[in-house]
């Protein structure tokens, strides 16, 4: 399959719509979002416009957004990169103990699965991580749910690893989700 990988543009929030969307009504979107495909279809179109400004870069705060695109437009995959700073309220109320980036919204498509999108996804996001001149990011994280095992296998394959911290998941007592992380290159 041919694709190429790219920063989303301001105006394309009705593409960043639909392929949340989508994501949202994967088979295992539960376990891997912290969203609803109801919730996410009842938000209005100013959300979404505010949404695809702030993940290409135009809007307050430091998030990209990447898409897998075809050559006819289409997009097959995602993963979001949030900048995340010592003095920033994180996920879950914790605070980051250092520069750190943050891989969050990681989709691909049923039908692009296998064929190395999520690795050129992953390749610049974290490529684009280590290029940030201010903050000097010490490592990329991201978090999984315990029972996401093919998201997990991939993560490892990439060269995540586990942390040892864990989360549990909102609105659960009994279900985790696991930190993982990639260190900086020495």
């Amino acid at each position: 399959m041919d694709y190429s990988i790219r920063v989303i543009r301001a105006d394309e929030w009705e593409k960043v719509r639909e392929l949340r969307l989508a994501a949202l009504r994967d088979p295992v979107a539960a376990i891997a979002f912290l969203e609803t495909h109801e919730d996410a279809a009842g938000r209005p179109d100013g959300f979404w416009r505010e949404r695809a400004e702030g993940a290409a870069g135009t809007g307050p705060g430091r998030v990209r957004q990447f898409v897998a695109e075809t050559p006819d437009g289409r997009w097959i995959g995602t993963v979001t990169v949030l900048v995340e700073r010592p003095s920033d309220d994180v996920r879950f109320g914790e605070r980051a103990e250092v520069d750190q980036t943050h891989l969050v919204g990681v989709y691909v498509r049923p039908e692009a699965r296998g064929g190395g999108v999520i690795d050129a996804l992953f390749r610049a996001a974290v490529e684009w991580s280590w290029a940030l001149p201010e903050p000097e990011i010490r490592r990329v994280r991201l978090y999984v749910h315990e029972d996401n095992v093919r998201a997990a296998a991939f993560y490892r394959r990439f060269g995540f690893v586990p942390s040892g911290e864990k989360v549990t998941m909102p609105g659960s007592e009994t279900e985790f989700e696991l930190e993982y992380e990639l260190p900086r290159p020495a």
